[in-house]
């Protein structure tokens, strides 16, 4: 059993019968981002049989200064103790989902590999395909599990700091990925932060555009030619993902893995970092 990109619901299910079940662990990232204790009220409803909820302002993220976004990482360290405290070691795989197309599933998958740890795959679909499929649910708490020793090992995924994207702004070295959804990108209908706009020379890529109308990622191929034609054919390594917070960039990440375009990396802080430093450029209107 290893998964590093996605997993299917049947897959998923035949993981769960088979004889390395112990070897598994199933996170459910389901999150509102206006209903901060909803992620909490769905999978109390129902979820997965045998997944732990993980929410998104408590484990996936540090706290806030005002200037370091709306989601900072935490420490490595403090994402490590929290997975071990779940129960995982070195030698788990994990699987993630969420109720939302799995942007937030993407955040947990993205960060589990930027602890160094390559046995994350997200459930394609989400716990939406899971009910489709006529797959079981449970309002069942999981069995509590003894800690794991799951520990920090070199990054298996790049970050850039502020510093770096706002020097790449003379340079041109990179390329900006903005996951918004392009209003926002635009500058317009801005309700998450105090700003609106975008990153100097950013272009917009809407995370969403990475699932079909099943709620399901795209064929590999087709994500391929569809990154390649934004980007021009540009490598992965000289590609910034960015949204507003650093959570939908890792759906943008994650799209980009399946389609064989690695190595690209996040820009964490994102808009809500960008927009609260002094002096940061700002553009409007549609990228140039």
């Amino acid at each position: 059993m290893h998964y590093e990109t996605l997993i299917s619901t049947d897959e998923l299910a035949r993981a769960i019968a088979s004889p390395e079940a112990a070897k598994l662990l199933v996170l459910d990232c389901s999150f509102d981002l206006t209903d901060l204790e909803a992620g909490q009220r769905v999978f109390d409803a129902g979820h997965v049989p045998g997944a732990y909820f993980v929410h998104l302002e408590h484990t996936l993220s540090a706290a806030k200064t005002g200037r370091n976004g709306r989601h900072p990482l935490p420490e490595r360290a403090t994402f490590a103790a929290a997975m071990a405290a779940l129960g995982a070691d070195d030698a788990t795989q994990f699987v993630i989902y969420d109720n939302a197309g799995s942007m937030y599933a993407a955040r947990l998958w993205w960060m589990l590999r930027w602890a160094g740890h390559g046995a994350a795959a997200v459930l394609d679909g989400g716990i939406a395909a899971w009910k489709a499929a006529g797959l079981p649910v449970t309002v069942a708490s999981g069995a509590t599990r003894a800690p794991g020793d799951f520990s920090v090992r070199p990054a298996l995924v790049a970050t850039v700091t502020y510093d770096e994207v706002r020097a790449n702004l003379e340079t041109g070295a990179r390329l900006v990925l903005d996951a918004r959804a392009p209003d926002r990108f635009r500058g317009e209908n801005e309700t998450m932060d105090p700003i609106g706009g975008h990153i100097p020379g950013a272009r917009n890529r809407l995370f969403r555009d990475n699932l079909g109308a099943d709620g399901k990622f795209k064929p590999a191929a087709r994500l391929l030619t569809e990154f390649q034609a934004l980007t021009g054919g540009r490598a992965a390594a000289e590609l910034v993902n960015q949204c507003g917070s650093g959570v939908t960039a890792c759906h943008n990440l994650l799209a980009m893995e399946v389609a064989g375009l690695r190595g690209a990396a996040l820009y964490p802080g994102s808009w809500s970092e960008w927009c609260a430093q002094p002096g940061a450029p700002i553009a409007t209107g549609a990228a140039g």
